[in-house]
């Protein structure tokens, strides 16, 4: 496949000097980048990613984002909520995470303009024969329509082979960490 230009979801919890050096670094190299905040307490990513020009996600609390302004909301694979009108009663963009197909359906009804499909690498939150790997990750994604996005145990090791999948986007965590 084409080496394509990929959207990048960092995963904060907290902000420190490491990661706000890794952010600027790739922000630098012209790469799309957008915070995911997985605290909701963390009023200071939030003014971090408004400084920097950064489009913020909230995980799953609506009132929380739009009264913070951020761009959109990150829909872990525990929001099952289906009468989702997020999208229609405000401007947030969705996004969401799934692990199989029956999530995705979910995430398609709560109408995620992205969705995320983990583990399709090693990390240590699960199990070796939980991991889907290239094959399996294109497999499952072969007749979804959305914006697809690989996340789980992404490293700069393994970072060449999301080019042999079918996302437009990855999500990352410890690569921002380390």
């Amino acid at each position: 496949m084409k080496n394509i230009k990929l959207d990048y979801y960092i995963f904060v919890e907290e902000l420190n000097e490491k990661i706000i050096k890794n952010i600027k670094n790739l922000k630098k190299q012209k790469l799309r980048i957008n915070i995911v905040i997985l605290d909701k307490n963390s009023l200071i990513i939030s003014k971090f990613a408004k400084k920097e020009g950064i489009p913020l996600f909230f995980t799953d609390n609506v009132k929380f984002a739009i009264k913070n302004k951020a761009h959109g909301i990150f829909l872990t694979n525990k929001y099952k909520i289906l009468k989702n009108n997020i999208k229609k009663s405000t401007k947030l963009e969705v996004i969401g995470s799934a692990h199989n197909q029956y999530e995705y359906y979910i995430k398609k009804r709560q109408n995620c303009t992205t969705i995320m499909l983990s583990p399709i690498f090693y990390n240590k939150k699960y199990s070796s024969n939980k991991i889907l790997g290239v094959t399996r990750f294109n497999l499952i994604t072969l007749n979804w329509k959305n914006n697809i996005c690989a996340l789980g145990g992404i490293t700069s090791k393994n970072l060449k082979l999301i080019n042999l999948t079918r996302c437009n986007s990855i999500g990352i965590k410890s690569l921002i960490n380390n």
